[in-house]
């Protein structure tokens, strides 16, 4: 009985190592069929990569399209390295007769908008015998028209959203809630401004104050860049740069834009070359990755902003 007993238990041991070897050897088979695809998938996103990396050419005159599209954002498709790699490609061709920034964009960062800003006029200097002209389809509002306003001529469609010449931060306050709720916040902080607009506490009338003077001199540079980049041009009226928004046929009228036009016809009738190529950067993976890799801790800071509802100052 005992050697009944012992060979039995040989026997159920070995089955069970023949079946968490199987399991084992099934689960390798997995991962790597998972690997072999998810390389064959990374391979064709590379190769596409490449193949949309091309640089543009025309046949003999062309001109250049370079779009600012979507809200104005280092980690969008309008931040300033795209937006400015597009423009110096444009203008380093030797076709192209003329460029055109194809703007439908509500705004963003100052920062970026400002850079955009700064590189039009370089680059426009660099190549003078070049125009450079902005052209709005749905808006160019805020952030949007700063960059707009660095060209040579504006050109809109008559029911284009264009103007909104102003700075806001934006939040909210739990002070009220948070009391009726039986909740205390804690916070500890070292320097007597750190919990700057934080929404758990009480706005200050200090911090309101610096909030505002902060503000107003954005609100300055962007009035400034405005003012020199439209010059003469420009029929202000108090009501200019308070924020408000106005559609193309009323900003040709108070010098916001220059004339009604459209991609085509500016191409056509003001550059005198129809044929249209677009020098936007197409990004490629790798590019991707390393832009958002290189982007994260900046991402990570502004998560953590805007979960406590201070989003930092916006052009829109």
């Amino acid at each position: 009985m005992a050697d009944e007993g012992w060979e039995r238990r040989a026997l159920e041991a070995l089955a069970n190592d023949i079946v968490v070897e199987r399991r084992r050897a099934r689960r390798w088979s997995i991962f790597f069929r998972l690997a072999a695809f998810a390389f064959v998938v990374l391979g064709a996103l590379v190769f596409l990569g490449l193949l949309g990396s091309e640089r543009p050419m025309c046949l003999d005159k062309c001109t250049a399209v370079v779009d600012v599209d979507g809200e104005i954002d280092r980690e969008g498709r309008a931040s300033a390295d795209i937006v400015a790699e597009g423009l110096k490609a444009a203008l380093e061709h030797p076709g192209t007769k003329g460029v055109l920034l194809r703007i439908n964009s509500p705004g963003g960062s100052p920062v970026q908008a400002g850079q955009i800003y700064a590189e039009v006029r370089r680059l426009r200097a660099k190549h003078p015998d070049i125009p450079v002209h902005a052209v709005v389809e749905e808006m160019a509002a805020s952030g949007g028209y700063y960059v707009a306003a660095a060209a040579d001529r504006i050109y809109v469609n008559p029911a284009s959203l264009v103007g909104s010449i102003g700075v806001i931060i934006d939040g909210f306050g739990f002070v009220g809630s948070m009391d009726k709720v039986g909740v205390e916040r804690r916070v500890l902080a070292a320097g007597e401004n750190k919990a700057f607009l934080d929404p758990f506490s009480p706005l200050s009338e200090n911090h309101r104050e610096y909030a505002q003077t902060m503000l107003a001199d954005i609100h300055a540079q962007f009035v400034a860049a405005v003012r020199d980049g439209r010059g003469a041009r420009l029929k202000e009226t108090p009501e200019m740069f308070s924020g408000l928004v106005w559609n193309g046929q009323r900003a040709v009228e108070l010098g916001l834009a220059d004339a009604v036009g459209s991609v085509d016809g500016v191409a056509r009738d003001v550059i005198g070359a129809e044929e249209i190529i677009n020098f936007t950067p197409s990004e490629d993976l790798p590019s991707r990755l390393a832009r958002r890799f290189g982007a994260e801790a900046g991402r990570v800071a502004v998560r953590t902003l805007r979960s406590v509802g201070f989003t930092g100052p916006i052009l829109r």
